[in-house]
């Protein structure tokens, strides 16, 4: 018969290296951070998208392509895209440590997530920089109102 183990006793993990520094105390003093800016900056989009203008009907193309013809909201929608993606990596893989017990399916799910998150990141960025909604050479037909073919 197996002794049943503390419920208070913190749970260590066997087979696992330890590892020195200060990783985990800087990731929840950045969880903690940007929580706020990213409180800031949500708040912030939502205002000038849906309360100082004509709120959510005006949301279109023309929109946001007017929105991004200005460095400074592509800067604003690019914080706030790293932010809250390295923000809720970060959460996650938290979770992944606590709740994942092999090392394999750790290992996995982190790649997992460590992928999604590059893809997120590099696409947003291209599409938030290279976003042209007037290209060059393209049909009358095909462009926005607001093109001058």
């Amino acid at each position: 018969m197996s002794a049943i183990a503390d419920p208070k006793a913190p749970f260590v993990r066997r087979n696992r290296r330890t590892t020195r520094g200060n990783t985990e105390l800087w990731g929840w003093i950045f969880m903690r951070a940007s929580g706020v800016l990213l409180v800031v900056l949500i708040f912030g989009h939502l205002f000038v998208n849906l309360w100082a203008g004509k709120g959510i009907h005006a949301i279109d193309f023309g929109f946001v392509a007017g929105k991004w013809a200005s460095p400074f909201w592509q800067v604003w929608d690019l914080l706030m895209l790293w932010l809250a993606m390295i923000h809720g990596t970060n959460g996650v893989r938290t979770v992944i440590n606590d709740y994942a017990e092999r090392d394999t399916t750790r290992l996995v799910l982190k790649s997992v997530l460590a992928l999604a998150f590059v893809v997120v990141v590099v696409l947003g960025t291209l599409v938030i920089f290279t976003f042209d909604p007037c290209p060059a050479g393209a049909p009358a037909n095909l462009l926005p109102s607001f093109c001058h073919a």
